[in-house]
This record gives C-alpha cells, sequence and structure tokens, in this order.
C-alpha cells in the first residue's frame, strides 16, 4: 500500500525530501531503515523515469527531429502512457496536468543534451535532474490522511 502511494506521488514530486516523505506517510513510525527505504523507492521511481526519458529521445532523433520544441507530448502520447501505466496501474488517479508538462520538458531536456553530443560526458544527465527536480509539485492533502484510497474518488 505504501508503495503504491509512494508511485502516485511520483506524479507530482520526483524528488521529495524526507522531512515531506515524513509528512505524508503520518501512519509509519520512521527510522533510518524505513526512510532509506523510501528515498530508495523514488529513486527508482526516478531512473524508470529517465530510462524511458532516454530511450524516447534517441526514438525522436532516429526519426529525424531536429528542434526539441517539435516534441510535444500528450495525455495520448506513448510515452505518456507507458509512464502512465508504470505508476498508475489501476488508473487510481487522474494524473495532474503538470505532470505532463514536465514529461515534455524532460524529454525535450534529454534530447537536446543527446543532439548535442553531452550523452558522451561522465555526468551529462545532472544538469537534466537539476531542472526537472525544480518542476516538482505541492502534494495534494488528501495523501496525507490515513485513508487516502478511500479519498481517490473525491481527489
Amino acid at each position: 500500500m505504501h508503495l503504491r502511494k509512494a508511485k502516485l506521488m511520483f506524479f507530482y514530486v520526483r524528488y521529495p525530501s524526507s522531512a515531506i516523505l515524513k509528512v505524508f506517510f503520518p501512519d509509519i513510525r520512521f527510522n533510518k531503515n524505513n526512510t532509506a527505504q523510501l528515498v530508495k523507492w523514488f529513486s527508482n521511481f526516478r531512473e524508470f523515469y529517465y530510462i524511458q526519458m532516454e530511450k524516447y529521445a534517441k526514438q525522436a532523433i532516429s526519426e529525424g527531429y531536429k528542434n526539441s520544441e517539435d516534441l510535444v507530448v500528450t495525455t495520448d502520447s506513448e510515452l505518456y502512457r507507458v509512464l502512465n501505466l508504470h505508476y498508475n496501474r489501476n488508473n487510481q488517479i487522474e494524473v495532474p496536468e503538470n505532470f505532463r508538462i514536465v514529461v515534455q520538458a524532460t524529454l525535450r531536456e534529454f534530447f537536446k543534451a543527446i543532439s548535442s553530443g553531452k550523452d558522451s560526458e561522465q555526468s551529462w544527465k545532472k544538469a537534466i535532474y537539476k531542472i526537472i527536480s525544480r518542476m516538482d509539485d505541492t502534494l495534494p492533502e488528501f495523501f496525507k490522511s490515513p485513508n487516502w484510497m478511500e479519498q481517490l474518488g473525491d481527489a
């Protein structure tokens, strides 16, 4: 149940602090181990997310795209559907519009970096991570509730 909640929270925040996690998981008595586990989950979520971005950016380059602005992510885009299926398998929440904007921005950043050959540098993704981390959104209040699953229909 906590993993499912964390996956849904990923639509709003990709880089939650441990303080935020403690507020939004009030039923957990936090210690070093379970805090590390939650942080690791978000790390794994980001890893999957960024792997998809790199894959789709390379695909766009191979299809002949030249300008990052030509890459438009809609709710019908294959990339968007792959991500929604991964984080929101049962369509438990309506994905916030800001997530689509973040996905599009991330894809464009990967496209620009790969197109310009930056992917040959060792830490080329770090600049992208900084940009995306600033795009985290406010988490809805319903995630704080111990009955958050029941409130999904009302959200």
